[in-house]
């Protein structure tokens, strides 16, 4: 054997064992995916949003069955899947959460911009995030169908855009670094590319999510908030332009996609 073949050989074996060792991995991880669909706590949060929805509560000790989320007083099947959207009622685009908190303060009279600051996970934080988690529940298994139809709607999605490639903060990082492309992946996790639709259940389409890592259900507030975290980014404040026109961006491009929410994260 030649030492031209030999390094060849060599070259071979080494590029299948890579191969081999990458498959191996990400079939592990679906496989660890599989296993946590298995009993999903979430259930738990979707039970308590469901009773907030339904009892008197606030300064007004009034229900929340009245609320509006685009589809009427009161409907809540369908709604997830067309948010974020304009409202006439507030000029302006809003998520879900954003629009429980104008229920909330409108219907039971809570003060908004005090929940708006509380820590996630803490006070009616909690109870927002119960509620998204239901509101998303009842939507299970259709697909995203975000309105452009409104100017504000069409601002909100370019806004979004803008945002998603913005490069800034001392890595000098954008969300596009991690998820602008396909094929990528960081410590043997995929990355889809959310510049486009990448999929059923994936990226928007699986938020809310229950986070086994740290035992907490996160909304996609709180999902935005940790990729600024992530980037070394200031926190946006919750339910903030920037926050919605981030998650207008990732809903259009989501169109069609269907939603698993509320599902398990690692």
């Amino acid at each position: 054997m030649t030492l031209k073949v030999a390094i060849g050989c060599a070259l071979v074996c080494a590029l299948a064992t890579s191969a081999f060792a990458q498959k191996t991995a990400v079939q592990s991880i679906e496989e660890y995916r599989a296993l946590l669909q298995d009993g999903n706590p979430a259930d738990l949060f979707e039970a308590k949003g469901e009773s907030l929805w339904k009892e008197s509560r606030g300064p007004k000790k009034a229900t929340l069955e009245k609320c509006d989320l685009g589809k009427g007083p009161g409907v809540v099947k369908g709604a997830f899947l067309a948010l974020p959207r304009y409202f006439a009622d507030t000029n302006q685009v809003q998520d879900l959460e954003s629009r429980l908190l104008t229920c909330m303060e409108t219907l039971q009279g809570f003060n908004a911009a005090e929940i708006a600051k509380t820590d996630f996970g803490k006070g009616e934080q909690k109870s927002v995030t119960a509620l998204a988690t239901w509101i998303a529940a009842e939507s299970k298994g259709g697909k995203f169908n975000l309105s452009q139809a409104h100017p504000k709607e069409r601002v909100s999605y370019e806004v979004g855009k803008r945002l998603f490639f913005q490069r800034a903060g001392p890595h000098d990082f954008s969300c596009a670094s991690c998820h602008g492309q396909d094929g990528t992946r960081i410590r043997l996790q995929d990355l889809p590319n959310l510049t486009k639709n990448p999929g059923d259940g994936i990226g928007f389409a699986a938020w809310p999510a229950y986070r086994v890592s740290n035992g907490q259900m996160w909304g996609m507030q709180q999902r935005l908030n940790d990729c600024y975290r992530q980037q070394r980014f200031p926190f946006p404040g919750f339910g903030s332009e920037v926050t919605i026109a981030l998650g207008t961006y990732l809903g259009v491009n989501s169109t069609g996609s269907v939603s698993v929410a509320p599902a398990i994260k690692r």
